[in-house]
């Protein structure tokens, strides 16, 4: 089993949002296998088949910064070690649209992913990076109003295509093993 989870924050308000872009993945990957989410560890939780492989899809209700509140009971409940544990997330240090895998490492930043690794223990997690890029020289504000604002036009007109490769990541990784998807995804294109 591996638990994907992708970080968003609940509500109306951040539907849109650059942070929310784990939550489209997750909603994706539960729409291509007609799976249905239900209220768990603080969640909306949902479970899928992927080739012979079970992903347990959970989109924490906790608010990003929050996160592992939500992932730290749900791995102890389904006994997920933070090895078969993949965070689908936001990341300002990649260019909009680039999608890159990474096995641990550092939070970069980002809170959600601080949480997780607190309430883990661990942050041996897998990432799944999904690239905002950084605010342009126009935006007024910080990194916090920019993760938070919705996307610019050319953003939106290919953001159901970076949806679909990150979903399609996710299904790699189930399939395929972690190091061939790696190597597949982070291939930098020439």
């Amino acid at each position: 089993m591996i638990l994907v989870v992708g970080l968003g924050n609940p509500g109306e308000r951040y539907a849109d949002t650059r942070h929310n872009l784990g939550f489209l993945v997750v909603d994706r990957l539960a729409a291509k296998q007609n799976g249905v989410f239900r209220s768990r560890f603080s969640a909306e939780i949902c479970q899928v088949d992927v080739g012979s492989e079970r992903l347990l899809l959970l989109k924490p209700q906790t608010y990003v910064n929050r996160s592992g509140d939500s992932v730290q009971p749900a791995a102890h409940f389904y006994r997920v070690d933070p090895a078969d544990i993949l965070v689908v997330h936001d990341e300002l240090d990649l260019p909009f649209g680039q999608v890159r895998l990474k096995q641990g490492g550092g939070e970069a930043g980002h809170n959600g992913l601080r949480s997780i690794s607190e309430r883990l223990g661990s942050s041996a997690y897998v990432r799944l990076r999904l690239g905002i890029g950084r605010p342009g020289a126009n935006f007024r504000g910080d990194g916090a109003a920019y993760v938070l604002d919705g996307f610019s036009s050319s953003e939106l007109a290919t953001l159901s295509e970076v949806v679909e490769r990150a979903a399609g990541a996710v299904e790699m990784v189930a399939e395929r093993g972690l190091s061939v998807a790696m190597n597949e995804i982070n291939r930098r294109p020439r």
